[in-house]
């Protein structure tokens, strides 16, 4: 079996690891940054906070991020860095901050619009910003890998980018950030985390390093994200899934992910549904799916690695953990005809979906889709 690996970001992880920021942006030499960040960060003065402590480098910030970013936003986003002149990004937020600043740090030093780049025919440019990134929940990773996702409201697409280029130079990653996250979104995150490990490990493309870290955040999950959403204060259980966060991060960064996010991006960009939550719609569903042709035992292994006797055991437990941190186990709500069960599935014939160890065609989607009507 050949392999590699690589995680070119500087980690720095622990409660109160925000305050090292002015020595990051001291270490890149750079003297005009750009803060990314959302509108609550702006509402609640830790924005302002980081801007007074960075000593005058960080020049303007761009706040005008929503849920799932649109490309218009990433647009504006580079029409300041331009304006200002900003030679850095500092980006503080969850995961589509963090996504649109990534895009934003390297489209800037091109010419086309973000839009161009969605349907993947144009190459990405090479160059980009240097990048800090501060995750502000426990769930996306995007601090440390080369993904960004990005979409195109008006037109109904939502698509993850993949370069080298938008892997951050540093990450900070404190815990005490993620504590005043509201329950539903650190559930959301939380089943983020948990699909990003399974299908890691799972995938075509699986390599060893990436399975061990895999295996620590699933464990992790299992034994902390209920915690977290019950008790948001608890600084053991917000520690333990930013952990989570990261060693997912990182063990899907170079295999990428497979069926239960290529089903994600309809069931957010067509019915609205979180990203963390769409993606953990399905993915019970894909490891049945999966089990059945598990001929060399490698979803056997996960389950008792991860404390389970078997795959349908270890499903059984995922749909509880949905049950219990109050996310959503079916689509009921939705009344969806069956034209809308075919564009779901249409929608989800996206390239991540043939890195499942299982193929996946339509007719199963639709069973799939069907099923959760």
């Amino acid at each position: 079996m050949n392999w590699h690996y690589r995680q070119p970001v500087t980690i720095h992880f622990g409660n109160g690891t925000i305050t090292r920021l002015k020595d990051e942006i001291r270490q890149t030499g750079k003297k005009r940054g750009i803060l990314v960040t959302s509108p609550s960060f702006e509402k609640n003065g830790l924005a302002a906070r980081l801007v007074t402590d960075s000593d005058g480098t960080l020049v303007t910030t761009y706040s005008g991020i929503s849920p799932n970013p649109d490309i218009r936003e990433c647009d504006a986003c580079i029409k300041t860095i331009r304006e200002n002149a900003c030679d850095l990004v500092v980006a503080l937020g969850g995961g589509s901050v963090l996504d649109c600043a990534k895009a934003a740090a390297l489209f800037c030093t091109a010419t086309l619009p973000a839009g161009d780049y969605l349907d993947r025919k144009i190459p990405l440019p090479s160059d980009r910003l240097p990048l800090i990134a501060i995750p502000t929940t426990a769930g996306t990773g995007s601090e440390i890998t080369r993904v960004a996702v990005l979409s195109d409201h008006e037109k109904g697409i939502k698509t993850p980018l993949d370069t080298p280029a938008f892997y951050p130079d540093t990450a900070l990653v404190d815990p005490e950030l993620t504590w005043t996250v509201p329950r539903h979104i650190t559930a959301c995150t939380g089943m983020d985390v948990l699909c990003h490990a399974i299908e890691a490990y799972w995938n075509i493309h699986h390599q060893p390093v990436c399975d061990a870290l895999a295996i620590h955040a699933i464990r992790l999950v299992f034994r902390y994200l209920e915690t977290a959403c019950e008790e948001p204060s608890n600084p053991l259980a917000r520690e333990k899934m930013a952990e989570a966060s990261v060693t997912a991060g990182m063990a899907f960064s170079l295999p990428g992910t497979t069926s239960a996010h290529a089903c994600s991006y309809p069931l957010t960009s067509h019915l609205g549904i979180p990203h963390g939550e769409a993606c953990g719609l399905t993915i019970d569903h894909f490891m049945r799916i999966n089990a059945t042709a598990d001929t060399d035992g490698r979803l056997n292994e996960l389950a008792r690695a991860t404390g389970f006797s078997d795959p349908g055991n270890m499903a059984d437990a995922i749909a509880e953990l949905k049950y219990r941190t109050g996310l959503k186990t079916g689509l009921t709500r939705y009344g969806l005809t069956d034209t809308d069960l075919h564009r779901l599935v249409s929608a989800s014939l996206v390239p991540n979906l043939k890195n499942n160890p299982v193929p996946i065609t339509a007719a199963m989607l639709y069973d799939l889709y069907a099923s959760l009507r």
